[in-house]
């Protein structure tokens, strides 16, 4: 069973910085894309950032120049530091990652992880 587990997440005031992981357990072939999503109650969940397993990197504009999305492969994790945190940012976020199994891929989730941001 693959999972996916967060952590990192809390209260911070605004402007502060916060660091995400994810790290994925489990039984599987290798791992391709990673990235984190949000989700606010009452609005669809929205990308913030991807990494390809070559370490391509996406952001949504919004967080641009203040995320940074990276990955350590030997540890199956990927990370999200956040700087200059906005109210806005405020969100469960949460993790995916693309896992190659049984000669099949498939989408994974975590758990997701509360970021509350204090204006």
């Amino acid at each position: 069973q693959v999972q996916l587990v967060e952590s990192g997440g809390g209260l911070v005031q605004a402007g502060g910085s916060l660091r995400l992981s994810c790290t994925v357990s489990g039984s599987f072939f290798s791992l391709n894309a990673m990235g984190w999503y949000r989700q606010v109650p009452g609005k669809q969940r929205e990308l913030v950032a991807t990494i390809s397993n070559n370490n391509n990197a996406n952001y949504a504009d919004s967080v641009k120049g203040r995320f940074t999305i990276s990955r350590d492969g030997a540890m199956n994790t990927v990370y999200l530091q956040m700087n200059g945190l906005k109210a806005e940012d405020t969100a469960v976020y949460y993790c995916n990652a693309f896992v190659i199994k049984n000669m099949r891929g498939d989408t994974y989730w975590g758990q997701g992880t509360q970021v509350t941001v204090s204006s």
